[in-house]
């Protein structure tokens, strides 16, 4: 592992995350978007995440097998899925996108997201890019004292 590559994990920790709470800002913001431009009420937005993988299927035959393939540093997001749960329904006949016919008449379909999974997943996204920040720091401290020692202090 190379000098830098605890850096560049970290990095992509924080990218993801940072991505992940952006979905879930965006989430919160049209939890009561009943109308889409693609028509019906908003859906849920949420990051796949997979390893980042160098080379996956490749590895040269002039490299030692000791030498790691480069898979699993650092995350990537693999794409953005929408979530397929049903939308609630709630009752208001004189919302304008209420359904007009049929058994659920006067029932309105709203988003199918829930303020507090949202906000456990973004106390988590928080947290998790808190630790990605925090092993930067650590790792400028642990270079930063490898110098002081290279310089003869201690």
């Amino acid at each position: 592992m190379g000098m830098f590559d605890s850096f560049n994990i970290s990095s992509t920790g924080l990218t993801a995350q940072r991505l992940r709470m952006d979905l879930i800002s965006n989430n919160i913001a049209n939890a009561n978007t009943t109308r889409t431009p693609e028509g019906g009420p908003y859906r849920r937005k949420r990051a796949i995440f997979a390893p980042v993988n160098i080379r996956p299927n490749y590895k040269s035959p002039l490299v030692p097998e000791r030498i790691e393939h480069g898979i699993g540093k650092g995350v990537r997001v693999v794409r953005l899925e929408e979530d397929k749960a049903p939308f609630r329904l709630v009752y208001d006949p004189t919302h304008p996108d209420a359904i007009k016919t049929g058994p659920k008449t006067g029932y309105v379909e709203m988003p199918n997201i829930n303020i507090v999974t949202e906000m456990t997943d973004l106390i988590s996204a928080s947290r998790s890019y808190e630790a990605n920040v925090q092993m930067i720091n650590n790792e400028k401290a642990m270079f930063n004292k490898a110098l002081e020692i290279g310089r003869g202090g201690v």
